[in-house]
């Protein structure tokens, strides 16, 4: 969930989305978060709905800040079970006021990025950063230094 990010975070996904090879591509689908003039509940209930249709058949992975903290090792592993069984995963990034219980219950893992609450453009730029990491681990590359 989320438009109009700021300039600096959008260069930042662009950078790390255009380093990746074609077969470990990231598509960004944003969704517009539902106006905020109804109770939380509902509002959450909304996009829930939409996020599920969205990621059709995918693996879900909802990013929540009482999810998994995964190292970017364990990151990388997932991203290479997924990568070698083609399985396409959407990472899910709830609106201002998180993820509908629905979405939590569709997905395959909830992971957090950081202990802290991020706001929305850092935690896709970190979330971005960190496929870049994972496809490093899983191809050698340099770029991740233990």
């Amino acid at each position: 969930m989320g438009q109009r990010m700021p300039a600096w975070a959008d260069s930042a996904c662009a950078d790390y989305a255009k380093r990746l090879p074609r077969d470990f591509a990231i598509e960004l689908t944003e969704l517009k978060p539902a106006p905020r003039r109804k109770p939380v509940a509902q509002i959450l209930a909304l996009e829930g709905v939409r996020i599920i249709a969205a990621c059709g058949a995918s693996t879900v992975v909802a990013l929540d800040e009482h999810g998994a903290a995964w190292t970017s090792a364990a990151f990388a592993a997932h991203l290479g079970h997924w990568r070698d069984d083609a399985v396409d995963v959407a990472f899910v990034i709830g609106s201002a006021d998180g993820l509908d219980a629905s979405v939590k219950r569709r997905a395959a893992a909830t992971l957090q990025l950081s202990p802290m609450t991020l706001p929305h453009a850092l935690a896709r730029v970190v979330l971005f950063e960190q496929v870049y990491r994972g496809w490093s681990l899983l191809n050698a590359h340099p770029y991740h230094r233990a």
